[in-house]
């Protein structure tokens, strides 16, 4: 099993990153839809397939996927790169969201208590905060890292610009470095491949990348014809109360990105594979992508995501997706790098 260093570090991650964002009981807040009898199989096959690397965030499912993985990974807790992020609101008070050094001070003690650790490994800023001073922000990141409870830092959806903005802080206060960035990347959304990418080659940061399957539109779920069952993730979008949400699954849903989802799928075909295997195996080659983050919500799915990260594609293959997807822009839902995902 492929392993990788993170960015300018000595952490070794897989290629495959756990994500939990689905870990939650059905009906609970959040996007909740893995159980956790079957949250606990589906981190033990991914752990016994050798991969090492696990995501979660204080934000899903109301805290109760942090739980979850801090019971799973119980017993075994070295052996597995635990990462989680804070920002979000966690509550209905001024100072219950944010970079702040009060909120990442609760935020941080907070998740390690629902997670039953002593430490994280890769603490990350879940979003770029413009009403913190990003020099407070880096120097509470590093008084964490000082104090043993967090062992790296890094951040996910950050503009290039915030990047090195947050790399020049932490330089100036004497802190501890971003080693990580967690942007979405796909077939569809290949934005990052301007700026993203190449500023985080040069600031030391290495890549977890969500969202590699497009919303499940690359699996070949979705048809032009037919609309999305209730019950997948598209038609849960799309019936949800939240604009962002609807609107975040009518611009997955173009007939330009539905085009590229059937160029996959053919692919697949003449490779004896499947489309989730394909569109995984793009990402996992592309330049500059250190792990690739998959969220299953049973064990079966895992096992599929887990076959891009074997799946070798052709050279006319990755050429023919490269040609198809070209210009792909993120969804408008969360065109500006700064937003979190739904």
């Amino acid at each position: 099993m492929e392993h990788l260093r993170l960015g300018n570090s000595g952490l070794n991650v897989s290629r495959a990153c756990l994500g939990t964002m689905n870990f939650g009981p059905p009906g609970g807040p959040g996007v909740g839809s893995c159980d956790e009898t079957e949250a606990r199989r589906v981190v033990d096959a991914f752990t016994d397939a050798g991969h090492n690397f696990i995501d979660t965030a204080d934000a899903y499912t109301g805290g109760e996927s942090e739980r979850i993985v801090g019971r799973a990974v119980k017993g075994r807790r070295d052996s597995v790169v635990l990462a989680t992020k804070a920002f979000l609101p966690q509550g209905t008070a001024p100072n219950d969201r944010g970079l702040s050094r009060v909120h990442l001070t609760r935020a941080l003690e907070a998740s390690l208590r629902r997670m039953g650790t002593e430490y994280i490994d890769l603490y990350q800023c879940h979003q770029w905060d413009p009403d913190t001073p990003i020099e407070e922000t880096m120097a509470t990141l590093d008084g964490f890292v000082r104090s043993g409870k967090v062992r790296y830092i890094g951040c996910s959806n950050f503009s290039a610009a915030q990047i090195v903005e947050a790399q020049w802080a932490a330089a100036r206060v004497g802190g501890t470095p971003f080693i990580s960035l967690q942007p979405q990347y796909s077939l569809l959304a290949r934005d990052i491949e301007t700026e993203i990418l190449p500023t985080c080659e040069r600031h030391g940061l290495g890549t977890l990348v969500w969202s590699p399957l497009g919303g499940g539109v690359l699996t070949g779920r979705y048809s032009r014809d037919t609309a999305p069952d209730a019950h997948s993730r598209m038609g849960r979008l799309l019936a949800s109360p939240s604009p962002l949400a609807r609107a975040w699954a009518e611009d997955l849903l173009t007939e330009r990105n539905l085009r590229i989802a059937d160029e996959v799928t053919e692919i697949a075909a003449g490779l004896g594979s499947t489309p989730a295997a394909v569109a995984l195996a793009w990402v996992r080659q592309r330049r500059g992508v250190t792990s690739v983050v998959i969220g299953p919500r049973t064990t079966a799915q895992l096992a599929g995501n887990l076959a891009g990260f074997t799946l070798e594609l052709p050279e006319r293959a990755v050429a023919r997706l490269d040609e198809l997807s070209s210009g792909s822009r993120l969804p408008g839902a969360l065109s500006r790098q700064g937003g979190s995902r739904v």
